[in-house]
Order: C-alpha cells, then sequence, then structure tokens
C-alpha cells in the first residue's frame, strides 16, 4: 500500500507550488471559486503547460480518475481532519483540510 503524500498548501490563500506526483514535476495551482464556495485545482507542467483544468476539490473521490489517461500516476483525493466528508474551507486548506497524493502501484 502507498503512502499519502500530503501537498504542501498554506491555509487561507489562492496559491501556485511546484511538487513531484510520482516522479514528475507538476505545478499545482488551487484558488477560490467563491459562487461555489470551494477550491479549484489546475495542473501544469513544471515549464506551466496545462495539463487539465478546473477540478473542484470535493471529497470523497478520486480528483483524477477522470483523467487515468494523462498517466499522472496515482490519485488526488481532498479530506478535512476531523471530517472526512467536509470539504476543505477557504481558511482551512492547508490546515485541517488537505490534499493528498497516493501513488498507482
Amino acid at each position: 500500500m502507498s503512502t499519502p503524500y500530503k501537498v504542501p498548501l498554506t491555509p487561507g490563500k489562492p496559491q501556485r507550488i511546484t511538487v513531484s506526483l510520482a516522479g514528475t514535476l507538476y505545478e499545482l495551482t488551487v484558488k477560490w471559486c467563491a459562487p461555489a464556495s470551494c477550491w479549484i485545482l489546475d495542473i501544469a507542467t513544471s515549464t506551466g503547460e496545462p495539463v487539465v483544468s478546473g477540478i473542484p476539490l470535493i471529497t470523497g473521490v478520486n480528483l483524477l480518475a477522470q483523467y487515468a489517461y494523462l498517466g499522472i500516476g496515482g490519485a488526488l483525493v481532498a479530506q478535512t481532519d476531523s471530517d472526512a466528508g467536509a470539504v476543505p474551507t477557504f481558511d482551512n486548506l492547508g490546515d485541517t483540510g488537505n490534499l493528498y497524493f497516493v501513488t498507482t502501484p
């Protein structure tokens, strides 16, 4: 079984970070969508070329399931520490609301 990698996010602010997912560098951008009250994720290559955009950070699913053809090599899962079904809020993403990457064996 794979160990989940906690994507290092800073609470309460939109951000862009570069992370290694299954050995490949990606640029992840998270931004708050006020009308939907949720975080939105964009994934790009390390050089900024868009890979997939507009993924809402909802809980209980592999956020990359419908994008398996991209070969990212794992699952992205959003989860809140105190309630696995609670959607990460504007204030808690990066604190008690988290984004995890789990490699596919």
